[in-house]
């Protein structure tokens, strides 16, 4: 189960940052 939580958190981790770093360039 720790390793399951530490995957979801790195999954959503990398969503987050991908998700934003269009949405900054495209306002820039």
């Amino acid at each position: 189960m720790a390793k399951k939580k530490t995957s979801t958190k790195k999954k959503i981790a990398k969503k987050a940052p991908a998700k934003k770093a269009p949405a900054k360039k495209g306002t820039k």
